[in-house]
This record gives C-alpha cells, sequence and structure tokens, in this order.
C-alpha cells in the first residue's frame, strides 16, 4: 500500500469514529489537549522562523479547532504559510498562498511557493509533536464516506476534516 493509499484508508477509518451528527468532533476530543498541543507547534514554529506565528484557536462549528499562520515575511518564499489542525486523528494540512494549487509540499517547494528549509522545519515539527501531514490533493477528493456530508454534491474530504461545517 502506497502513502496516499494508507492515508485515504485513515481517512475513511476517522469517517467512522463515533461522532455527534454535527461532525465537528469525534465523542471524547480532548479540546484542552489538543489546545495544549497546538500551542506548542505555534511555540515551536515561531521558533524556528525567528517571528511570532498567530494561532487562531477561536474556531468554532468547524472540523478543525486551531489555524496556525506563518507570516511571509518570515518564509524563505515571502508567502505566507497555514497549518490546518484537524479535530480527528491528529491531521494537519499545510497550505500556501494558492492552497488549491499545490498537491502537496513538494509541488509547492517546486512552484517557488514554499522554499525546501521551510518545508523541512514545518514537517519535522508536525512530525516531533505527533502530527500526521495529510497532502492538500487528497483532501480535494470528491467526499465519499459515510455521514450525511455525502449527499452534498460539493463536499471534498477538506470539507469533512478541515473546513466550516
Amino acid at each position: 500500500m502506497n502513502d496516499d493509499d494508507g492515508t485515504r484508508a485513515l481517512l475513511h477509518a476517522l469517517d467512522r469514529l463515533p461522532a455527534p451528527r454535527h461532525l465537528e468532533h469525534p465523542d471524547g476530543f480532548d479540546h484542552a489537549g489538543a489546545r495544549l498541543r497546538a500551542t506548542g507547534l505555534r511555540d515551536r514554529l515561531s521558533h524556528d522562523f525567528g517571528r511570532p506565528c498567530r494561532l487562531d484557536e477561536g474556531v468554532q462549528d468547524a472540523s478543525f479547532s486551531f489555524c496556525l499562520d506563518i507570516p511571509a515575511e518570515a518564509t524563505g518564499a515571502g508567502t505566507p504559510l497555514g497549518v490546518r489542525l484537524s479535530n480527528y486523528g491528529d491531521l494537519a494540512v499545510v497550505t500556501t498562498s494558492a492552497p488549491d494549487g499545490h498537491g502537496d509540499l513538494d509541488d509547492a517547494v517546486r512552484d517557488g511557493a514554499l522554499s525546501e528549509t521551510d518545508r523541512d522545519r514545518i514537517t519535522a515539527a508536525l512530525a516531533d509533536l505527533g502530527y500526521r501531514l495529510v497532502a492538500p490533493r487528497l483532501l480535494h477528493r470528491p467526499y465519499d464516506g459515510v455521514t450525511w456530508l455525502a449527499d452534498e454534491n460539493h463536499a471534498t474530504w477538506w470539507t469533512r476534516f478541515f473546513d466550516h461545517l
């Protein structure tokens, strides 16, 4: 099984976790623990990038609770970067200024939207803190899971795990 197949299998498994109908988080989601980890990620990336990164922790009615913004002036490519942390399975996604334009971080590096050094900083921080990085190309696929979102024509896996519901 390749990494994409493994990630798709994980998305489907997380989709089947017992959860309230609103789909914001699975049963037993530890918001306080997730906040502590997100704050740790903010502190780590602020240190690694040499500039304060902003953590938005006021997200509501969504399948993610935290967004982290890395300012453009801190990045090698001079573009802002974002990290969203899902409420499911320690999933994380990194976005560039053109989130739909890059299938993964390697594509972003090839296009000049992300430096190799910055990619390595972010992936190391996420891995060290136990997050699983998901490629945007997998999240922008049509949602074919088991929840009511499957009835929505526009729903994607991004909607399911990284968006407002």
